[in-house]
């Protein structure tokens, strides 16, 4: 009995790791939708219930569509788990069929080799059997082959037990991923209807703003002023970054020229002065891009290497509220944005944080608002409308480190947004493929 009991404990044991790869599968699948969810949960408190004038109504339109994308993105998740666990439950069924059919075929057998030792059931078959042998070495294969039938039925009698404790385990796990599809079919359903309401509510708001034509127009007006107040300040601030690396490289060029020049004026004056000229024409060149030292080029190979790992420039909950690049609203007519970086809601007391290692390139004030420029080599993240900064030009920033409050609009409950963008010197690049979301 006890020899019995060791075969089950073992074989219990063996068949553990089937059951383990599939919880792991699962639990994956949740820990990246809990994120999820987490996300879209912290998110819905960011929408403004009060939207009174156009303005309040056009921002409450963007967060809405914010978060309307946030669900989307939810939902897709949800189908792509979906298409896992299906795969999966296809791969354990096919496996149980496999087990199933071992298992039969283990008990056929056992079955077999038991009938034969039944008609050869006892000692003195055995024993006649083997002493009917002509030869001592006859006797001898006659003897080993009786003890050698022995241990075979007994493994066959360990391989059922195997086996079946596989089969069983096996149909365990099928129904825990039966019952993660059944969770998970629930979950998408709940999402979709919060998704249609959240989409008839947008409707509506469309339509209301759709009769307020002249006053969205003098809105839109009014922010793209202020747009390209910012973005032509930040072209400024970046174009005196160039030029002062071309300053910086052409005084290197004088004084490498000068070096050259007392270095060979002990063979030849007049081939030091041409050899100073040339040198001096070369570098002191006007320069397109930043220049590099190899620091600079280090940290920007570093920051590429890092595209899509990049933490959120804002803490807290968050919805993008508009996104990189020109484009229309949905379901308002002649009402088209540009938006040279991307807009991050967040709630009142948030704050901007540093995307990676760099250096303040510079910190300005515009409409009373913060806006601060860090350059990672020859990338440059830039943060605007903060209420305040709580670094300055020059200093050295660490990535996630705080630079200073978003500013929070009290006039509009309390809307808290960070304006980000990210350049490659004078290129806009759009910031999302670079953030991890």
């Amino acid at each position: 009995m006890r020899h019995f009991l060791c075969i089950f404990i073992g074989c219990f044991c063996l068949a553990l790791p089937l059951c383990a790869q599939s919880n792991k599968m699962i639990k994956e699948l949740e820990s990246k939708r809990g994120a999820l969810q987490k996300q879209i949960a912290e998110s819905e408190t960011l929408l403004n219930t009060t939207k009174k004038d156009v303005g309040s109504q056009l921002n409450g339109l963007a967060a809405l569509t914010g978060q309307i994308e946030e669900r989307k993105r939810y939902i897709l998740t949800i189908n792509n788990d979906m298409e896992t666990i299906d795969r999966e439950l296809s791969k354990l069924e096919r496996q149980l069929v496999r087990l199933e059919n071992d298992l039969k075929d283990k008990k056929k057998k056992y079955e077999s080799s038991v009938q034969y030792l039944y008609k050869n059931r006892s000692v003195q078959d055995k024993l006649l059997f083997i002493l009917s042998a002509k030869t001592l070495s006859q006797t001898y294969r006659r003897l080993r082959y009786v003890r050698e039938y022995a241990d075979y039925q007994r493994l066959q009698g360990e391989e059922i037990l195997k086996k079946q404790e596989q089969v069983n385990q096996k149909k365990t796990e099928l129904q825990q991923v039966k019952k993660a599809k059944a969770s998970l079919l629930k979950e998408r359903e709940v999402e979709k209807e919060k998704l249609e309401a959240q989409e008839k509510e947008k409707r509506t708001l469309v339509a209301n703003l759709q009769k307020k034509q002249r006053g969205l127009q003098n809105e839109l007006n009014k922010k793209r002023k202020e747009a390209n107040q910012l973005n032509a300040r930040i072209d400024r601030l970046i174009a005196e970054e160039i030029e002062k690396a071309r300053k910086r490289a052409a005084e290197e060029a004088r004084k490498e020229a000068a070096a050259r020049k007392k270095a060979a004026a002990k063979e030849t004056k007049s081939a030091a002065t041409s050899s100073s000229e040339k040198a001096t024409t070369k570098k002191a060149a006007p320069l397109e891009t930043y220049t590099m030292d190899k620091a600079d080029r280090e940290l920007s190979g570093s920051f590429v290497s890092n595209r899509g790992k990049l933490p959120m420039p804002i803490t807290g909950p968050y919805i993008i509220t508009s996104r990189y690049g020109q484009y229309s609203v949905e379901g308002l007519r002649n009402v088209k944005l540009d938006n040279k970086g991307i807009d991050i809601q967040g709630k009142p007391g948030a704050q901007a944080r540093a995307i990676f290692n760099g250096k303040v390139a510079a910190v300005f004030q515009l409409n009373g608002l913060f806006n601060i420029l860090i350059r990672h080599g020859n990338y440059i993240s830039v943060y605007c409308n903060l209420s305040s900064a709580s670094v300055k030009t020059g200093d050295t920033v660490t990535t996630r480190q705080v630079l200073g409050q978003v500013f929070s609009d009290g006039a509009d409950n309390g809307r808290t947004v960070l304006h980000f963008q990210l350049r490659k010197e004078k290129e806009k690049l759009n910031p999302e493929p670079w953030l991890n979301r």
